[in-house]
């Protein structure tokens, strides 16, 4: 059920006014998948699943809280994990953990899951009977309506579950950051977001501007950024051919790459590639491999420089007639012929985010000639104005305006959020400190041991001395001819 907007306005105000919500606490014993224990504490409390409706369900926010270990420990410190979709307990049992062990230090740490994902997960994946279309048929507008109509049959589907698709937003997560603190009973909070976890911050910093003591961001994706623009993916490919002009071996092996990846499209756009690809069950599929798949498969592999490379060669051997690197990645995607299946949260919060009609008209005029056209953040914007106009509009898509003091940690090598575009989402924060991590990528906070102390001494409230930190480039060794 949707509401206007002055009704979900007041709505949002009495739950503002309310009793906070009861929170449930569990101590446990946190392990990381590396075997490492730390005392923590298992805790949800339950939020409205769509703010908007008086008569909604309730919906589980699960988190797990580090207590603090610093004699100084300031606000509760919530990480909000990227995707859409990405588990903040999943993460703190991963690489991160050490930097979760130490941000303990300066608060308890609070590992969330936002609505919708990990533990706090109580919605059904939808899969659809619809399936992406067939080569003879696959165009980008063929694509696009295929995956429409996948949605289409997917909010049917979860109205009947009683799942209502509208309450996951980044605005209602914002709510639920506030029931948290609230819940919690901590004045402010620090903001500990990557990705589309800052896009949350951004978005609470808006609303929450005086509830929010410091906040730390790592490869932020801005307000109106849900969908990038494709002429600075083509610069993101500038910046890789730099690193490689530097390396004797990358010098040789790749000396163009634009032009390799233009000569690799138009090849497969005019004679798609039959493959074999071996599923991890042991079974085989044949499967053709055109422009299309070739572009989908560049954004899924660019955001860490890593990756980069290894596509690079995946390039590289395809321009030499030589089809193994690419069906042995393919191997490990679902099939090309599977129904087309979706989560509610990660569809419906880019939906929601959506794109207006001024940068919409730009992405699609840069996308005529950018090497990967606007497969970077597909389904967006092919899937715009789905899920019954839930778009949240050109207001909540401006920046914020703050004084809020912010770290934006920036790799020159992201592959998914560029530092210019990012440096544009935060321009009305007036107490930013950048540091830019040279050669970095998406996934930055491991890659270096300066970048945790970078994070440590703002945290502590200390001048940087430093606004650059430089790691070493991606390897070209074994590309050699």
């Amino acid at each position: 059920m949707r509401f206007p907007l002055a009704l979900s306005a007041l709505f949002a105000a009495a739950c503002a006014s309310a009793p906070p919500p009861d929170l449930t606490e569990a101590p446990i014993v946190f392990q990381s998948r590396a075997g490492v224990e730390a005392e923590a504490f298992e805790g949800s409390i339950l939020v409205p699943e769509n703010r908007a409706d008086p008569q909604s369900r309730m919906i589980p926010l699960r988190y797990v809280r580090f207590p603090a270990t610093g004699e100084a420990a300031g606000a509760p410190i919530v990480y909000l994990a990227g995707g859409p979709g990405g588990s903040g307990i999943a993460t703190a049992k991963g690489r991160r953990h050490p930097l979760f062990m130490a941000m303990r230090e300066f608060g308890d740490v609070i590992a969330l899951d936002q609505r919708g994902t990990g533990a706090s997960g109580d919605t059904p994946r939808c899969v659809s009977s619809v399936r992406p279309p067939s080569y003879a048929e696959r165009t980008n507008a063929a694509v696009a309506e295929a995956y429409r109509a996948s949605i289409r049959e997917c909010a049917a589907f979860w109205e009947a579950e009683g799942v209502d698709v509208a309450g996951y937003t980044t605005a209602q997560s914002v709510h639920d950051l506030e029931d948290l603190r609230r819940a919690l009973g901590a004045e402010k909070l620090v903001l500990w977001g990557t990705s589309y976890g800052s896009h949350l911050a951004l978005a609470a910093m808006k609303d929450m501007d005086g509830r929010i003591e410091k906040v730390v961001l790592s490869s932020a994706e801005g307000l109106d950024q849900t969908v990038k623009l494709p002429a600075r993916t083509d610069a993101y490919f500038d910046r890789l051919q730099a690193v490689a002009d530097a390396d004797p071996v990358g010098r040789t092996a790749f000396p163009d790459i634009q032009g390799l990846i233009l000569r690799v499209h138009d090849r497969l756009e005019a004679e798609p590639v039959l493959l074999t690809l071996a599923r991890r069950d042991g079974s085989e599929e044949t499967a053709l491999l055109d422009r299309i798949a070739m572009r989908q498969l560049a954004s899924g592999m660019i955001a860490d420089p890593h990756n980069a490379v290894a596509l690079l060669n995946i390039y590289r051997a395809l321009e030499a007639g030589v089809t193994g690197p690419v069906a042995e990645i393919l191997g490990y995607f679902p099939s090309s012929n599977a129904p087309i299946s979706w989560r509610p949260m990660p569809l419906a919060m880019d939906v929601a985010s959506g794109i207006g009609d001024e940068r919409l008209a730009l992405v699609e005029q840069q996308a005529e000639t950018a090497l990967l056209g606007a497969y970077l953040n597909f389904p967006m914007p092919q899937v715009r104005g789905e899920l019954n106009g839930l778009d949240l509009g050109d207001r909540f898509r401006q920046a914020p305006k703050s004084r809020v003091p912010t770290l934006l940690l920036s790799g020159t090598l992201d592959g998914r959020t560029y530092t210019d575009g990012q440096l544009e989402a935060v321009a009305g924060l007036s107490r930013l400190t950048h540091v830019e991590v040279v050669n970095a990528g998406h996934n930055l906070f491991m890659s270096s041991p300066e970048v945790r102390a970078a994070i440590e001494t703002f945290m502590r409230g200390e001048p940087l001395r430093t606004r650059t930190i430089k790691i070493p480039p991606p390897s070209f060794e074994g590309f050699a001819d």
